[in-house]
C-alpha cells in the first residue's frame, strides 16, 4: 500500500510487493516479524537441514536483525544489529523460500545480494534507534529458542508502522551500499 510517507508492507508478504520495491523506496512493515541474531540462524538452518519445522517462518516473513531488550513481556528497545554476521547463513535459507524481506544494519555480502534476485529485500533500519522500533511494537506474541539468551532467542512481534526503513538492496540485486 502506497502511504504519502512511504510504502507499507503488511505480513504475510506476497512476492508482487517485494518485486516492486526499489532501492531507495522508504518502507514502513505492518503485521508479524521476528528477530533472529546469529545463534538463532544457525539453529534455523540446521534444522531446516534436517528436515524439522521452524516455530516461525522465513517464508513470506520478515526477518529483523535485532536482538531486543524486553522487560515484562514489553519489548523496551530494538535496535538493528549488524546484519553482516548473518551472511554465511542467509543465503541457505533464501534458497527455501519463495519471498522475504529482511531488516537490518550495515547490509550484506554480494553472495547473499545474488540469493535476494527474484525474492527478497534488505531494508535498513537506523543503528541507535532502538527506543523508536520499539515503539511500533505493539504486543510479543511469543518467543523461542529462550535457551539461546534474551538477545539470541527469536522473540515473534506484532509490529504497527514499523519503520521508517530504507529499501537498501533490492530484489533485482541493486544495491546502496555499491554507489
Amino acid at each position: 500500500m502506497q502511504l504519502s510517507d512511504g510504502i507499507e508492507l503488511r505480513t504475510p508478504l506476497r512476492k508482487e510487493e517485494v518485486l516492486r520495491l526499489k532501492v531507495g523506496d522508504t518502507v514502513y512493515v505492518t503485521g508479524e516479524i521476528f528477530t533472529a541474531r546469529d545463534e538463532a540462524h544457525a539453529r534455523a538452518l540446521e534444522w531446516m537441514e534436517e528436515g524439522k519445522e521452524l516455530p516461525f517462518s522465513f517464508n513470506r516473513g520478515v526477518v529483523y536483525h535485532c536482538g531486543p531488550l524486553v522487560k515484562d513481556w514489553k519489548v523496551i528497545s530494538a535496535g538493528p544489529t549488524t546484519s553482516a554476521r548473518m551472511n554465511p547463513f542467509t543465503a541457505k535459507i533464501l534458497e527455501r523460500v519463495e519471498c522475504m524481506a529482511i531488516i537490518g544494519k550495515g547490509g550484506m555480502s554480494e553472495e547473499v545480494v545474488n540469493a535476494m534476485k527474484g525474492k527478497a529485500v534488505y531494508l535498513a533500519f537506523t543503528g541507535g534507534a532502538g527506543a523508536l522500533a520499539a515503539q511500533s511494537v505493539r504486543r510479543i506474541k511469543g518467543v523461542v529458542w529462550d535457551d539461546l539468551g534474551m538477545p539470541e532467542a527469536v522473540w515473534i512481534l506484532e509490529v504497527e508502522r514499523f519503520g521508517p526503513c530504507i529499501v537498501a538492496i533490492d530484489a533485482h540485486g541493486n544495491s546502496l551500499y555499491r554507489r
